[in-house]
């Protein structure tokens, strides 16, 4: 591979935007992508698998450079270093490049590589608790199954369109897909590719959504004509799951507490020929109220750790601290108790996250049914996925059903 400056530069500005600035590592590659409209697919995708393999690999690569944060300039082009020798790649003979001790960095790696935290590049903080919860055997299996990249996984829009007729569209584009065995309207591409450039993407065929993210929809039982309240609405990918699951039969309310993700989730509505969507803003405590033991079904997709997404959000690890954990938490469990008052008796409701962790999975499920409104409630079954095991992001989903008295 030869490196090219131009793109090269727009990695170190990316990374050290990420590290210093605290910036969203997505939201800074979709503006890094902007800069050249001349650069191609290959340059893109350059550019953007770079950035996040640096950031996925901070703290292993930091410990190889010998740099620290906050990194300057000259640090962030050590690191790069590190990234292309470690991959193989000859450096060129740019000044940014001077002096780098390519067999030194061979030796450190190994030697770094016998210490899981820095072999899986997690900070100790994280690596304890995971161990303390899951388990040093499966912890560690797990940490290097989210060190992998993510692949490409599509959920067929069947209001407009079937499996195979997606399939084929993507084929006239040059896009190969697979099915995958086991999730109905998952199709996962053979070769990344920029599908929201696709024509099948502006004509709503398809949401790019995890596979293990498209079963949460479809663990909560919607029938068409139900009455579904999706309580943490978010940009919409499961509400959208759900209105297609409900045939855009019935009334599926999306709530949030920010008002640019639900006006995010109207233009997606309207893309996917969705009509069955009423969105509310939470301000207050009234769109509770008002909907007091009205759903048939509710989805609490509640905010968590996001440890079991690591695979596409590397920086989350890097953002994460012990205090916000222990908070998110409380939020958790404070969501349970206050929307599950939304539904009615014989009503069922889901609880997921996007975490691996019991304490933010099982045992907020034991801790609400042990509470004074969880004794309403009855525990139907749940599904904690792990990405080594499913080979797809990590989640948790809880099925419970309120008492009819």
């Amino acid at each position: 591979m030869r490196l090219h400056r131009n793109l090269c530069f727009a990695v170190i500005d990316g990374i050290l935007e990420v590290f210093n600035d605290a910036k969203y590592a997505d939201k800074v590659i979709q503006s890094l992508l902007k800069r050249d409209k001349r650069w191609g697919s290959r340059d893109r995708g350059f550019i953007a698998e770079t950035t996040y393999d640096i950031v996925r690999w901070k703290r292993l690569y930091a410990e190889i450079a010998e740099v620290k944060a906050p990194f300057s300039r000259v640090d962030a082009w050590r690191l790069f270093a590190v990234w292309a020798t470690l991959r193989g790649i000859k450096l060129p003979d740019w000044k940014y490049f001077e002096n780098t001790p390519t067999r030194k960095i061979k030796g450190r790696f190994d030697e770094a590589c016998k210490t899981r935290k820095l072999r899986e590049s997690i900070p100790d903080w994280i690596d304890e608790l995971g161990v303390k919860e899951l388990g040093k055997i499966t912890w560690t299996k797990e940490l290097a199954k989210q060190n992998e990249q993510a692949e490409v996984i599509l959920r067929v829009n069947t209001l407009k369109t079937t499996k195979e007729a997606l399939q084929k569209a993507l084929l006239s584009e040059d896009i190969e897909s697979l099915e995958i065995k086991g999730y109905p309207d998952a199709l996962k591409l053979v070769k990344r590719h920029n599908v929201f450039r696709t024509e099948v993407f502006k004509k709503g065929w398809f949401e790019v959504q995890d596979a293990s993210s498209q079963l949460v929809a479809a663990f909560l039982e919607v029938r068409p004509g139900m009455k579904v309240v999706d309580t943490c609405a978010g940009a919409g990918g499961k509400t959208l799951q759900l209105s297609a699951l409900m045939q855009n039969k019935g009334s599926l309310i999306a709530m949030d507490i920010y008002e640019s993700k639900l006006k995010k989730l109207k233009i997606r509505a309207k893309r996917n020929g969705v009509h069955n969507i009423d969105l509310r803003l939470i301000e207050s405590t009234k769109p509770i109220k008002k909907l007091k033991e009205k759903a048939d079904r509710l989805l609490i997709d509640a905010p968590c750790s996001g440890l079991g997404v690591l695979r596409r959000n590397p920086d989350t690890k890097w953002k994460l601290q012990p205090d916000f954990f222990e908070n998110i938490k409380k939020i958790q469990q404070q969501l349970l108790q206050d929307y599950s008052k939304i539904l009615k008796p014989g009503g069922k409701m889901v609880y997921a996250t996007c975490s691996v962790l019991p304490s933010e999975n099982q045992d907020q499920i034991a801790a609400f049914l042990a509470s004074e409104k969880g004794q309403a409630f009855r525990f139907v079954k749940d599904n904690s996925i792990l990405a080594h095991q499913s080979g797809y992001d990590g989640f948790y989903m809880a099925l419970l059903e309120k008492f009819i008295l």
